[in-house]
């Protein structure tokens, strides 16, 4: 039996003017150099994909690059933003409190309870514990808003009852009837008779050393209701000035007001003499509460 020889393949390459030449290949390689062919085409479309897919994921990755920054820029911006709004926000608060003090000093010299304008900071709801966060500066604005578009009706009442207390405040005698003159020679109360006879009496007023003529001025502003003789006091002035307040000036020399005459404070409504029950030249002052004399010291300086 004839053993089978391997299949050939036999190339014939011709060049004029010399002879061919012939070369034998085994039947394989043909198909190995197509299967290498074949193999080397896919590598390098799957090479080309790749590229393709890398300069998409490239772009891509450059486009959001760009969309990051403008984000960062517009969070920076933001920031600013914010932190400018928090500034003034703290700003409106302290301007806020340094308002609430000063109207409720004013609310408490006109009687009044105090008021809390600042908001009040709550705490966060739910679950406690961590750290609490800081209020948002639009929440601040809205409630500053809020209180103080209510403080306008609070700001009449208080204007009243502040202008009442004023009147008051301005009624109540104060100070000296004598200017550089403030020797006292008799106090309120229970004191020796300076004309004998009983040992002790009631002295309903102070009685301040000054030379004869020296201007008597009124302690607060008042309507006179007496000018004239009265009594033990001389020539005097009395001078109601509402609210429950009148004050008398005795022993003077000379009147210089008459009834029904407004004075104000620090005017001259008379000077200094002797008249009346007097052993010298000297003035009687009287403070008078709803009728009653009291103790004119409470009101001097």
């Amino acid at each position: 039996m004839r053993r089978r020889r391997p299949a050939r393949y036999t190339l014939w390459l011709a060049r004029t003017g010399a002879a061919p030449r012939t070369f034998s290949l085994p039947a394989w390689v043909p198909a190995a150099l197509v299967v290498f062919l074949a193999a080397w085409s896919a590598f390098n479309l799957y090479l080309w994909n790749r590229t393709a897919e890398m300069r998409g994921l490239q772009l891509r990755l450059a486009s959001l690059s760009g969309q990051a920054r403008q984000l960062t820029l517009r969070l920076e911006a933001e920031k600013t933003r914010n932190d400018a709004l928090s500034q003034e926000a703290q700003e409106v608060m302290k301007s806020l409190e340094s308002l609430e003090a000063e109207i409720n000093r004013l609310r408490e010299r006109a009687g009044m309870p105090r008021i809390r304008l600042t908001p009040a900071r709550s705490g966060p709801k739910g679950p406690k514990g961590g750290a609490a966060l800081p209020p948002e500066p639009g929440d601040l604005f809205l409630q500053a808003r809020h209180r103080l578009t209510g403080l306008a009706g609070d700001l009449g009442e208080l204007e009243s009852r502040l202008d009442a207390t004023l009147r008051r405040e301005e009624a109540l005698p104060r100070g000296y009837p004598l200017r550089g003159h403030t020797r006292i020679t008799s106090y309120f109360g229970n004191r020796r008779n300076p004309f004998g006879g009983r040992r002790y009496e009631f002295h309903d007023g102070l009685d301040f050393s000054a030379p004869y003529g020296t201007p008597v001025h009124a302690t607060a502003p008042g309507v006179v209701v007496q000018a004239g003789w009265n009594g033990p006091f001389g020539q005097s002035v009395t001078l109601d000035h509402g609210y429950g307040y009148r004050t008398l000036y005795g022993h003077l020399s000379r009147l210089g007001a008459r009834v029904g005459q407004r004075l104000e404070a620090g005017e001259v409504l008379g000077w200094v003499g002797s008249t009346g029950r007097s052993t010298g030249a000297h003035l009687h002052y009287t403070v008078m509460r709803y009728g009653v004399a009291v103790d004119p010291r409470a009101y001097l300086p």
